[in-house]
C-alpha cells in the first residue's frame, strides 16, 4: 500500500531531505560569498597595477581557470558549441561581463566599503524583476527583509556621500547589482525549465573573455609586477571562478531573490576583511547600516529553514 500521505514516515523523510538540500545550497552560498568577499583587502595589496588593468588580469586569469575546469568538465565539445550558445547563456555572459568589469573599475576609485554598500541593492531589484518578470510571489518575510536590508543600505550610502564619498565610484559599482539582478533572473528562469534547460555554465567563461577583451585596450600598457599578477591570478580564480560556478549550480535551488539576498553577507564579510588587513575603518553608518543588513538575512533565513 502507497504510504505517501501526510505526516506519514515516507512523507517526513522527503521532507528532511529537501531541507537538507535548501541547507546545503545555503551554506554553499554562504562560502561564494565568503570568496567574492576577499576581492577588495587583495587589490588593496597590489603594487603597480591599478584601474583597467586590474580589470584585465582578474579577468584574464578567471578566463583561464573557467577554461580549464570547464574543459575538465564537458571535454572538448564545450569549445565546439561555445560560439553556438544559445540567446539566453550570451545574454548571461554579457551581465557576467559586466558584474566582473563594473566591480573591479569601482574598487580602484572609492573604498571596499562604499563598493559594497553600493552593490547591496540587489536584492531588491532582483526581487522586484522576479515578481514583474517570472510571476514570483515572494513570502512576506523575504519582502520584510528586503525592506530592513534596504533601510541600513539608505542609511550608510546617505552618510556617506555626506562625509565626500566618492559618486562615480558608486555609480559604476551600481551596475554590478543591475546586471547581477538580470542574471539571477535569468538563471532562474533557465532552472525552472527542467531538463530542455541549456547548460549555463559556459556564460561565466563568455562573461569573463567579454570582460578581458573590453578591458585590454584600455590597460595598455601592462604594467603589472610579479607580485601583482601572483594576487591578480588568486582573484581569478579562487575569488571569481569558483564561486561564479558554484553559484549557476546554486540557482537549481535557491530563488534568484534568496540568492541576492544571501549575496549581501559579502558585505560584511568585505568590509571586515578590508578594516583588519588593509586599513579601511568603516564609518559607524556602515557598521550601523550593516548590522541591519546582516539581522535581516539571519532572520529571513532562520524563517525558511523552519518552514521548509
Amino acid at each position: 500500500m502507497c504510504r505517501w500521505l501526510p505526516g506519514c514516515a515516507c512523507t517526513r523523510r522527503v521532507a528532511a531531505v529537501l531541507e537538507m538540500t535548501h541547507r546545503r545550497a545555503v551554506a554553499l552560498m554562504v562560502l561564494v560569498t565568503l570568496l567574492w568577499s576577499i576581492a577588495g583587502v587583495v587589490t588593496r595589496q597590489l603594487e603597480v597595477a591599478r584601474s583597467f588593468e586590474v580589470t584585465f588580469w582578474r579577468s584574464a586569469f578567471n578566463a583561464l581557470a573557467l577554461a580549464a575546469a570547464l574543459t575538465l568538465m564537458r571535454g572538448p565539445a564545450l569549445w565546439r558549441g561555445l560560439l553556438q550558445s544559445g540567446r539566453v547563456v550570451w545574454i548571461s555572459g554579457v551581465c557576467w561581463a559586466v558584474m566582473f568589469t563594473a566591480f573591479m573599475l569601482a574598487l580602484t576609485m572609492t573604498t571596499v566599503a562604499n563598493v559594497l554598500v553600493t552593490m547591496a541593492i540587489g536584492p531588491m531589484i532582483t526581487a522586484l524583476f522576479s515578481r514583474f518578470f517570472l510571476g514570483k510571489q515572494l513570502p512576506a518575510r523575504t519582502w520584510l527583509a528586503i525592506l530592513v536590508a534596504g533601510a541600513g543600505i539608505a542609511w550608510m550610502f546617505g552618510l556617506e556621500m555626506g562625509q565626500g564619498g566618492s559618486l562615480l565610484g558608486m555609480l559604476v559599482a551600481s551596475a554590478v547589482p543591475l546586471a547581477g539582478a538580470v542574471n539571477w533572473t535569468v538563471l532562474q528562469r533557465v532552472g525552472e525549465s527542467g531538463e530542455e534547460a541549456p547548460d549555463m555554465l559556459p556564460a561565466v567563461l563568455i562573461g569573463a573573455l567579454l570582460s578581458a577583451l573590453f578591458s585590454l585596450p584600455l590597460a595598455w600598457p601592462l604594467q603589472a609586477s610579479a607580485h601583482d599578477l601572483g594576487l591578480l591570478a588568486l582573484l581569478g580564480s579562487v575569488q571569481l571562478a569558483i564561486p561564479c560556478l558554484l553559484v549557476v549550480r546554486l540557482t537549481r535551488v535557491l530563488p534568484g531573490p534568496e540568492i541576492a539576498l544571501l549575496a549581501l553577507l559579502e558585505v560584511v564579510f568585505g568590509v571586515a576583511w578590508a578594516w583588519l588587513w588593509a586599513g579601511e575603518v568603516p564609518a559607524g553608518s556602515v557598521l550601523v547600516g550593516g548590522c541591519l543588513v546582516l539581522g535581516a538575512l539571519v532572520v529571513n533565513e532562520g524563517l525558511a529553514l523552519r518552514r521548509g
